[in-house]
């Protein structure tokens, strides 16, 4: 059994630290990535250019859960506009206008630093960096998975209620689409990811 970790400080990381996590983050990203529901089959070097971005994005945050020294979870985000090529189009119908929106990319944090109220501190980091960026609104997207699918853990908790409880709500046909290879597939497949979004302007309860 992996001994319990316990979260001593959740910080933001910039300049030199921000760089010296990165490769601490990639394998997060690969270790929680691969549990259910996203089944992700990641590798270093594909991790290290994707997480370039975060060196590159003036408006880019890191946000880093410690054990002691040892970096046990890490919350990402950027604004929307970084990634337009991915989103534009998913947003086009909304109304919206990608720079009125920061992205809450991934959550990872290893399942012994779970239950102690981390994922909270990620949302309100990443949430007060958006308004401090002037943003209106905060969006992420989740993985959608079949009820039936054959590697879903049995008693698996969706976390649909947390994030209602921080104000988000799923788009109507707000979907992103992105290819990875899953652990039972040799090949990559595509993948539909809804969307989330909650207005900054509005207190939750």
């Amino acid at each position: 059994m992996t001994a319990k970790a316990t979260v001593t400080e959740v910080r933001v990381l910039t300049g030199a630290a921000l760089d010296a996590a990165l490769d601490d983050v990639a394998r997060l990203r690969i270790a929680v990535f691969r549990d259910w529901p996203y089944l992700y089959d990641g590798d270093l070097a594909y991790e290290r250019t994707y997480l370039e971005s975060y060196r590159t994005s003036a408006g880019a945050v890191l946000v880093g859960a410690f054990d002691g020294p040892r970096l046990v979870g890490a919350a990402t985000g950027t604004p929307m506009e970084d990634h337009a090529e991915d989103f534009a189009a998913p947003f086009a119908a909304t109304g919206l206008a990608l720079q009125d929106i920061f992205y809450c990319a991934e959550s990872v944090l290893l399942p012994e630093a779970r239950g102690q109220g981390i994922g909270h501190r990620f949302f309100d980091a990443r949430e007060a960096h958006a308004r401090a960026l002037g943003r209106r609104y905060s969006a992420f997207c989740a993985v959608q998975r079949p009820a039936d699918h054959p590697l879903r853990p049995a008693g698996y908790a969706p976390l649909d209620p947390f994030w209602r409880k921080r104000g988000y709500a799923p788009l109507d046909g707000v979907i992103a689409c992105f290819r990875w290879r899953d652990v039972d597939r040799d090949t990559q497949t595509d993948h539909a990811l809804q969307f989330w979004l909650r207005d900054l302007d509005t207190d939750i309860a």
